[in-house]
């Protein structure tokens, strides 16, 4: 089922049976020929996110503004033209990239969030193209979007474990063009003892070493375990333990 309207890209989809659909992108929309699509996978958890979204109403669960480490980048954002950002929520981050002039496309498993993020969007005069995906779903991403984006961005996505984590680092690397980088902002294990945001499984947390395992035939321009006083929103605020990465992919 492909709803398009009101901004928003909503594609639900899972593994095909026969031929793989033609994925096109034009204009920001993507067209599916041949099928219908339903989404489905091991890791949806759409009503769960909507429902935390929903929940705080009006408010932004983690804000308005974007992430520090991400923002504190925007010099080097400009390294490039077209960027994703995965598990986007409610568009603080995608919102904030399109106003630095990059095309901006923002995957969310909420549809809840991504009204909230579309709101925003009007709301600051810019335009964000958001697309409902689950992207661990099988055969995800569709071969169209590989080598698509200058930039990948994923802050704060550790939402799965060990078992998922190979299968979310190969979308975003598919999705990322040769020459094209991945930013990431995550916590470390030592997050544990603040308690202030994130995960409460250690083995969703990122360390440096886990990293440079996981990108180890990229080119890490930046990886950096710190500590900072966070405040995005209810969701994340307080002292944390955070580590920062951005790594390039070879080619270009």
């Amino acid at each position: 089922v492909l709803v398009h309207g009101g901004g928003v890209l909503s594609l639900r989809w899972a593994l095909p049976v026969g031929p793989p659909p033609c994925y096109r992108v034009q204009s920001a929309r993507f067209e599916v020929e041949g099928m219908d699509l339903k989404m489905e996978s091991p890791m949806n958890q759409e009503s769960i996110w909507s429902a935390r979204y929903r929940d705080a109403g009006d408010d932004y669960l983690f804000g308005t503004a974007p992430n520090r480490f991400l923002a504190h980048r925007a010099g080097l954002l400009q390294d490039g033209r077209t960027a994703l950002s995965v598990a986007d929520g409610e568009g603080r981050n995608s919102v904030w990239l399109a106003e630095q002039g990059l095309e901006v496309t923002a995957i969310e498993i909420s549809a809840v969030a991504i009204e909230k993020a579309q709101r925003l969007a009007r709301g600051r005069n810019v335009d964000v193209h958001c697309l409902q995906a689950d992207m661990l779903a099988p055969g995800w991403p569709p071969a169209s979007m590989h080598d698509a984006f200058d930039w990948v961005i994923g802050i704060f996505i550790q939402f799965v474990g060990p078992e998922w984590r190979e299968r979310q680092f190969d979308a975003m690397k598919q999705l990322t063009r040769p020459g094209g980088r991945i930013l990431l902002q995550g916590y470390t294990p030592k997050q544990l003892e603040y308690r202030t945001g994130g995960p409460s499984a250690v083995e969703n947390l990122y360390t440096t070493e886990l990293l440079r395992e996981a990108f180890a035939d990229w080119v890490i321009e930046e990886l950096t375990e710190y500590e900072d006083d966070v405040d995005e929103g209810h969701g994340h605020r307080g002292r944390s333990a955070l580590i920062g990465m951005v790594a390039r992919k070879p080619g270009g």
